[in-house]
């Protein structure tokens, strides 16, 4: 069964941010959600393209209430490589996740299966959590594509606010 369930308590989050601080989930305090952005890691053309556009958009998601985190598998050194070849000058980028707390996250683990890529990565998750710790909305994926656009969730969240729009995917008794 999946441990991320729409609407109940995350798993617990604790990371190394590039740059010294440390990233705890629980501490967080965010108007309306934390935005929990798993990614592949450097090795991955895709996590570059996603993350430059979610760098460029940190800023309009500040002012609707969105605290960012992007993190990886990745050690400290490579996380900060990331940070700087991909110009991540807006967004947190925490390292050292654990296979564990990505399987928490129902995550898919992948091996490397080219030169390049990092022996063991976490495919990527993308989460808005809200400030009291339960899910609202999760995308995961076992492929490098698939992810959510990073616009759209833009534009979707106030309408979400304003409509006091629940989390979805839970049947409810008839």
């Amino acid at each position: 069964m999946a441990r991320t369930q729409p609407d109940q308590q995350v798993p617990d989050l604790k990371l190394q941010i590039v740059g010294g601080e440390t990233f705890d989930l629980a501490v967080e305090t965010p108007e309306n959600f934390v935005m929990v952005v798993f990614y592949r890691g450097l090795h991955c053309p895709m996590c570059k393209k996603f993350l430059t556009t979610l760098n460029t958009l940190t800023k309009d998601y500040a002012d609707i209430g969105v605290s960012i985190i992007a993190a990886s598998m990745n050690d400290e050194t490579i996380a900060t490589q990331t940070r700087e070849d991909w110009s991540l000058d807006q967004l947190r980028i925490g390292y050292g996740l654990t296979e564990e707390v990505a399987q928490d996250w129902d995550l898919y683990i992948s091996s490397s299966i080219r030169e390049g890529e990092a022996d063991v990565f976490s495919e990527p998750g993308f989460f808005l959590v809200r400030p009291d710790g339960r899910l609202f909305l999760a995308n995961i994926t076992n492929m490098p594509w698939g992810r959510p656009d990073l616009h759209e969730i833009l534009q979707k969240i106030p309408f979400a606010l304003e409509r006091n729009y629940p989390a979805r995917g839970m049947k409810t008794p008839a």
